[in-house]
């Protein structure tokens, strides 16, 4: 007979080479890879999908102004409502503004602005 008992198998794995080998371990250099590589994805998706807002190459319109200049007392809000058509005047402020590049509403008397024509 046979000494080996047929209950035991030679083939069975133990309990730590399971553990070591379903376990995944980066070390500095790997997760700095691993990191550099999510950013240049990120970047390459990120320029592939700004692509497509790029300025054209046409020329654009100037808007027709004519330039006043601020006379005693007045103020934005009065030049607005002479200047803007019938819609609101807050409208019409907030573009003088835009064009100018005026940080405030503040006017100073004498100061020449560009405001849109008709």
């Amino acid at each position: 007979m046979s000494t080996l008992n047929p209950t035991t198998s030679l083939s069975q794995p133990s309990a730590t080479a399971g553990a070591v080998r379903g376990s995944l371990r980066l070390t500095r250099r790997g997760r700095v890879a691993v990191f550099v590589l999510s950013v240049a994805i990120l970047l390459g998706i990120g320029f592939a999908l700004a692509g497509g807002s790029m300025a054209t190459a046409e020329k654009g319109e100037a808007e027709p102004t004519e330039i006043i200049t601020v006379g005693t007392g007045q103020t934005l809000w009065d030049i607005a409502s002479e200047v803007g058509d019938s819609g609101d005047v807050r409208d019409a402020m907030r573009h003088i503004e835009k064009i100018n590049a005026l940080d405030s509403t503040m006017l100073v008397a004498g100061q020449r602005l560009a405001v849109p024509i008709g």
